[in-house]
């Protein structure tokens, strides 16, 4: 059984460092508190660096406010890293409250945005340009009708396509199907969450989350593109009723409010794997396994490394608690959402179960 520990903050030269070079993979590891001007800031803020002899660093924001300093307003070091910028939050509200809406950029010049402002923000966060991510919702209303019995013809002409092979040929290249071939494959809708480490890709069908990541892994498009492969399934930017229980249990979790998920998981995989992550799920809230103790609680004591990549393989990030297995000697090992987050979640576990504000048991 694992012992939880609390390690402290990088190096004082390597955070130096990584604020000087305003290195992005620093964000949410510490912060920095810059004497001469009495403000913190993440170290991904674009102000000009100070000297290094006026700066000092903390492991939290709230570490910060109690030291006296007050949060930078150009890097939000208050806000959870990748929240949308508030010049972009009223455009984003319309298009939840109308997401058949044709938007063009005379509408966004409207409300004083740039479109290529727009089209950089979404193709950094979505993978697609603004226009692209609207027309990727609307063909999943219209992917919706159908599945409901609308014919494919009223459809098209409800959307606002002048001609059905039009409409069959958005539906194509945006959604990988042809409607009436899509109208019965699983339909897994894909949104952005929000978190203390970072935004999340979330993806769901109306019953179960497939997919929980890390947005800036470096694997994402694959593990997306093999789920999608093995459900025969078609992938919506959208919402429903799993990805908003999955925001906001998230959100307790991380509060420190949640320490049992709720939400129904679907993980297809081999037996093997199923066998690990059924494992990962057993392992208390706030206690750490060995690979080994996951190999022989399997009844596979030889198979340490085979039970290492199904934890790589792991689709379904801190719900399937991958983030509490390390190596023999208790030191952190491999995490594709990256090391500093890993300990993150192990410390903010065990400061939760330490103080105890549960008795729920695990998660």
């Amino acid at each position: 059984m694992g012992v939880m520990r609390t390690e402290t903050l990088p190096g004082q030269a390597e955070m130096l460092d990584a604020f000087q070079t305003r290195n992005a993979t620093y964000d949410g590891v510490f912060f920095t508190g810059v004497r001469t001007t009495g403000i913190f800031c993440r170290p991904v803020c674009p102000a000009r660096r100070p000297k290094p002899q006026h700066v000092e660093f903390f492991a939290t924001a709230r570490d910060a406010l109690y030291s006296g300093y007050r949060p930078c307003r150009r890097c939000r070091p208050m806000e959870p890293p990748g929240s949308p910028p508030r010049w972009l939050r009223g455009l984003l509200a319309e298009l939840d409250e109308e997401p058949s809406r044709r938007w063009t950029d005379r509408d966004l010049r409207g409300r004083g945005l740039h479109p290529d402002r727009v089209r950089r923000w979404f193709r950094r966060h979505h993978g697609m340009t603004f226009h692209a991510y609207c027309r990727a919702r609307r063909l999943g209303l219209a992917l919706a009708q159908i599945r409901e019995g609308v014919g494919v013809s009223t459809t098209a002409y409800q959307h606002g396509y002048e001609s059905v092979s039009g409409f069959n040929e958005a539906f194509r290249q945006i959604l990988g199907a042809a409607p009436k071939a899509a109208g019965d494959e699983i339909v897994l809708h894909v949104a952005r969450v929000v978190t203390p480490l970072g935004p999340m890709i979330a993806g769901a069908t109306d019953e179960a989350l497939y997919f929980f990541e890390f947005s800036d892994r470096r694997r994402i498009e694959k593990q997306l593109d093999r789920l999608r492969s093995r459900l025969n399934c078609v992938l919506i930017p959208g919402d429903n009723a799993v990805l908003r229980r999955v925001s906001a249990e998230i959100g307790a979790y991380f509060e420190g409010e949640l320490s049992r998920f709720t939400i129904p998981l679907a993980a297809p995989g081999t037996d093997f794997q199923r066998g690990v992550w059924d494992e990962l799920l057993r392992i208390p809230f706030g206690e750490t396994r060995s690979y080994g103790d996951v190999a022989r609680a399997i009844g596979r004591p030889s198979a340490v490394r085979a039970v290492a990549r199904a934890n790589g393989d792991n689709r379904l990030a801190i719900f399937i608690p991958c983030h509490r297995v390390v190596g023999s000697d208790g030191r952190l090992t491999g995490y594709g959402g990256g090391l500093w987050r890993k300990q993150h979640l192990l410390d903010l576990e065990g400061r939760v179960s330490q103080g105890g504000l549960f008795s729920d048991g695990g998660l």
